[in-house]
Parts: structure tokens; C-alpha cells; sequence
């Protein structure tokens, strides 16, 4: 094996730096740029958020694929599956692939052959009898960009690859060809969307008169004297207006019962909620459809495997949402998963890409990391140098990062190697590592299950 490999394995590192990263003091004047990231020096040129999501490192030399597939809701249909340890694809994420098996490599040309979409589902290890389960929830993957060679020394091909995620399916039966490719036959799962519960009983007039409404709250009123000093202050209600929850007084439900399953309203809640969770989530940036922003959601939260294939297999959006909202309320930082060590805070978190703080990237040999992005973290420790090779994000050297505590694998410390680029410098945890965690004492923090 080539020396310049053992690096990207972990392999024959050194453990170099036993400090957590974010205790170090520098002198330097923070500024906070329009996209919401930390600027520390005048003249930085910020870090280009359309770079991770093109995954230049797999090289600029891959093809465009054409079309788009689109299954119909509730259809049966056999595809082969790629099983992947500790990914769990969500419709609208991006996933590379670098793949050296022949007979996977085989299957993915014969699927551009056709409708260039296949299916990727999770596994995990069974402790009884040593082999593994596939998730019974998976996405289908369409290849929009892919270039395939051939070694001319060992005759061996590999092929890398840029897919989307489309659609949800169930997993109905699995078998395995002679070739080993696991093939699944599947049904789409149905998008289902809830219907206006006052369409019936609201009054012609309202409609007319109908307004948002967040418009109305609590407004405040202050009286001063001539010189300005303000003599008391007091909060009143808005004027009454009609709006379309109105209704809901001629129901035996209040207007809050219908604003929770109300899609524009449960939208613009999780908006609210993701800013209080970090500030660099624009409300404008995010997807305004109820269903996009479920799945952006889903993506950009550090949960689990389980969690994640339990919120894909809810056949609602707003349901969805509002799931993934109460533990948004709930989480307060991120913890290792093996020691529950809090690494983070959730307000560290910041996107470096276009499609959001947690992306989905492959290393050389072909194992896809889904890695979130933090300004800092605390309680790790550095292992081996800094290496520009295969860099997910162009223009940074990363380090290996492990918890301080019990030494697992955490993710990577990414460190600009121009000291005109900003963020200086960041960190990339792996979803797999961390879990949500609720701050209980300021010794124990309790993950979120």
C-alpha cells in the first residue's frame, strides 16, 4: 500500500496534539459576514458553499447524466440496492460514490443503461449471529454525473459517482443475485397530504377578509411625558382580524388544535425554531415547501440511524416536521456517541455548503461519511498532521479528531492553508459519532434516544 494512503486510513498516525482545539486564545477581531459566518481578519475571502456540494476531490473529469425518474406513489417495482454502513439517505441529498467491487461496478452500468436510478438502504451489525440487517426503509438514487475507468496495470475497474436522492420506498422482499448484488423489490411509499379540517364549515365571508396569521400577537404601547420619559407601558392585542383558523370557534376545537397540523403554519414555526437553534440558518434559505423542509430537516440533524428511517417512514410531511421539531426544542448540544461527552454546542453548527450544515462525502476507499460542520468543539484530541489530500473542502488540510475521553473516532479538524480564507478554520464530526444530547448538570449530559 502506498505511503501516502496510511493517512487517509488512520494508519501508522501519531498522536500530536492531546488539546482540545477551541481552548486556544488568538488575538484576533471577529466579524460576522453576511452569510452568517465568523470572519476574523479584514481582507478573508469566504469559503465558496457551492464547492462541497460538486465534490471536486473526485475529480473534474466526470460526465452529466441526463433525465430525471420519477416512480408512481404506492407502484411495486425490483431495483438493485447498494447497502451502505451508516448512511441513510433522504430525498434531495446529494451522495457520492467511489466503488471498486466488479460486480457492484458492473450493476451501475448496467443501471445507466436504463433509468440510472438504483436504491441505497442501511444496515447494521446483528451481535447474534455475526452477519447483517438491511433497514426495511430505504431512497432511491439517480445518477446525474459518473465516470467509470479501468486500471491498465490490474485490469480492475472502479467508477465514481454524483446521485440524488428521489423518493421513499418499503423494502417488500430482498434476494441476492449469483453475482452477490442485492436486489429488492420495493413500493414507492405515498406522500400523503392533509386536507383543509375548516374547508367546509368557513364562512364565504372569511375568505374575503382572510389575512396571515402571524400578523396578529401582542403589541406594546408605551405613554411618555413631554420630556420623553416613558410613564408606563402596556401590552395589548392587536385588532381582531378574520383569518382562515376563524372557523375553528364554530368547531369544538380551538384555532391552535388546526394551526398545528396546518402546513404553512407548521412551516413557519420550524423556521422560527431552526434560527433559535443557530443563527446561520436564513429562514429565507430554507425550503418553503412543507415537504422539502421535512426532508432538509432530517438531513441536517445529527439522529441516528433508527431515528432517521423512523422520520422516513412517516407518510406525512407535517407529521414529519413536527417530529423532527420536538427534538429540535429539546437538543442543546452534541455528544459522543460512545462516552456521551459533550463535544459541541448546537449553536457551533454552520453551514459550509449550499445544501446545508451536514453533507454526505466519500474517502478514497469508497466509505461515505455524513460530516456536519461546527466553528468549534471542545473534548477532542488531534491524531497524525494535517494533509491537503483528498480534501472535502478545497483549500483546507485536514487532521483526524477522536473524543479525549475514549479515544473514538470523531471526525476531522479542517485548517485553511491560505490565511486569506475564512473560517480559518473549522471542524467536520460525523453523524455517525454523535448523537443529540439534553444538558442536565454541568458533569452529565443525557442523549436524546
Amino acid at each position: 500500500m502506498d505511503d501516502d494512503l496510511l493517512p487517509l486510513l488512520g494508519i501508522g498516525v501519531i498522536e500530536q496534539d492531546s488539546t482540545s482545539d477551541s481552548e486556544d486564545n488568538e488575538d484576533e477581531e471577529n466579524v460576522t459576514a453576511e452569510d452568517g459566518s465568523r470572519v476574523t481578519r479584514r481582507d478573508t475571502i469566504p469559503f465558496d458553499q457551492s464547492l462541497p456540494v460538486s465534490h471536486s476531490y473526485l475529480g473534474d473529469d466526470l460526465e452529466d447524466v441526463r433525465g430525471r425518474t420519477f416512480y408512481e406513489e404506492d407502484a411495486t417495482l425490483t431495483i438493485p440496492v447498494i447497502q451502505l454502513p451508516g448512511m441513510v439517505l433522504v430525498p434531495g441529498q446529494t451522495i457520492p460514490l467511489h466503488l471498486f467491487h466488479q460486480h457492484t461496478v458492473a450493476m451501475l452500468k448496467g443501471v445507466m443503461d436504463k433509468d440510472n436510478t438504483f436504491g441505497i438502504v442501511a444496515y447494521r451489525y446483528s451481535r447474534e449471529d455475526g452477519g447483517h440487517i438491511i433497514a426495511t426503509v430505504g431512497t432511491t438514487a439517480e445518477i446525474f454525473s459518473v465516470k467509470d475507468e479501468t486500471d491498465d496495470r490490474t485490469g480492475l475497474a472502479s467508477i465514481r459517482v454524483k446521485a440524488k436522492g428521489r423518493q421513499r420506498f418499503k423494502v417488500l422482499e430482498s434476494r441476492r443475485t449469483a453475482t452477490g448484488i442485492l436486489v429488492c423489490t420495493v413500493q414507492i411509499l405515498q406522500e400523503k397530504t392533509l386536507i383543509d379540517a375548516l374547508k367546509d364549515i368557513r364562512p364565504a365571508s372569511h375568505c374575503k377578509f382572510c389575512c396571515n396569521p402571524v400578523n396578529q400577537g401582542v403589541i406594546n404601547k408605551t405613554a411618555v411625558d413631554r420630556q420623553g420619559n416613558i410613564l408606563t407601558s402596556v401590552a395589548m392585542f392587536k385588532t381582531p382580524q378574520v383569518n382562515r383558523f376563524s372557523a375553528a370557534y364554530m368547531t369544538w376545537w380551538p384555532p391552535w388544535v388546526y394551526k398545528m397540523y396546518d402546513p404553512e403554519a407548521v412551516v413557519q414555526s420550524a423556521k422560527k425554531e431552526l434560527l433559535k437553534w443557530n443563527s446561520s440558518y436564513k429562514p429565507e434559505k430554507l425550503p418553503s415547501n412543507v415537504v422539502a423542509l421535512s426532508y432538509w430537516v432530517i438531513q441536517n440533524l445529527p439522529l441516528d440511524d433508527d431515528l432517521r428511517l423512523n422520520l422516513l417512514g412517516i407518510d406525512n410531511a407535517v407529521q414529519r416536521l413536527r417530529f423532527s421539531l420536538s427534538i429540535v426544542r429539546k437538543c442543546s448540544s452534541l455528544c459522543c456517541k460512545e462516552c456521551n461527552t459533550n463535544i459541541a454546542s448546537k449553536n457551533d453548527v454552520f453551514s459550509l455548503s449550499v445544501e446545508g450544515p451536514l453533507g454526505a462525502y466519500v474517502n478514497p476507499q469508497g466509505y461515505v461519511h455524513e460530516t456536519m460542520t461546527l466553528y468549534k468543539a471542545q473534548n477532542l484530541q488531534l491524531v497524525g498532521g494535517p494533509t491537503k489530500e483528498h480534501s472535502w473542502f478545497p483549500g483546507y488540510a485536514w487532521t483526524i479528531v477522536q473524543c479525549r475521553r475514549c479515544a473514538f473516532h470523531m471526525g476531522w479538524k479542517f485548517t485553511a492553508t491560505s490565511k486569506d480564507l475564512t473560517p480559518q478554520k473549522f471542524f467536520g464530526l460525523t453523524r455517525a459519532s454523535v448523537i443529540p444530547g439534553l444538558h442536565q448538570t454541568d458533569e452529565e449530559w443525557v442523549p436524546v434516544m
